[in-house]
């Protein structure tokens, strides 16, 4: 797959795109192939950088206190969580949930980790949203920098399985790039490489779905 045919196919999409009064999202479909999804050790499960971004504010939330709090609020954090709360977001569940749709992304100082994974596990595991620790070799304003322009893909035990890469109003060499990245990634991480991958598809929101590959 070339760098052109990426091109190729994200502007087919979004030139047949039909005309919506909202930005719509530009989604990818991977169709993956001779691999066995039941074993845990052939899921995709990534952090991805994008070059571009997604073209959207990347909402995150940060476990924290003290200065810590203060860093993350000052480098773009859109929510302080308060650690005491975190008890009480357990028999919360409708709270919880509320929380888990809202943010996008979740940041912990380490010492709260064990309390977050036995009362929001069952809420943020599921969604791909347990936090990131905050280990003392990581620089709480350098995760969020990251976090602003990352996607996480998750195939669970499918061999088919969408994630997003920018919006209708970015630039399609943008978009390009960031699909490149992470079929780029991707590969990498299959036992086979590309010969694992059986297709590819970019589609607008709303729009018809236009083969990659």
């Amino acid at each position: 797959m070339t760098f052109e045919q990426i091109l190729s196919a994200i502007e087919q999409a979004l030139g047949e795109a039909p005309e919506r009064n909202f930005s719509e999202s530009v989604d990818l479909a991977i169709n993956l192939k001779n691999i066995d999804m039941s074993q845990p050790a052939n899921r995709i499960d990534e952090e991805i950088l994008l070059p571009n971004g997604l073209g959207k504010s990347i909402k995150i939330g940060v476990f924290a206190k003290g200065d810590i709090a203060q860093r993350a609020l000052d480098s773009g954090a859109d929510m302080i969580i308060n650690p005491d709360d975190i008890e009480g977001l357990k028999d919360d569940k409708v709270k919880a949930r509320d929380l888990a749709n809202d943010i996008d992304f979740f940041i912990s100082e380490v010492a709260y980790m064990p309390s977050i994974a036995k009362a929001l596990g069952p809420v943020l595991g599921p969604r791909g949203k347990m936090p990131v620790p905050l280990t003392p070799d990581k620089i709480i304003e350098d995760i969020i920098r990251k976090a602003k322009n990352s996607i996480r893909v998750r195939s669970k035990d499918r061999l088919t399985f969408h994630l997003p890469v920018g919006r209708k109003d970015m630039e399609i060499k943008l978009l390009a790039e960031n699909v490149e990245a992470i079929t780029s990634r991707i590969e990498q991480k299959l036992a086979n490489g590309k010969q694992n991958i059986k297709s590819i598809y970019v589609k607008t929101t709303m729009g018809p779905v236009v083969k990659v590959m």
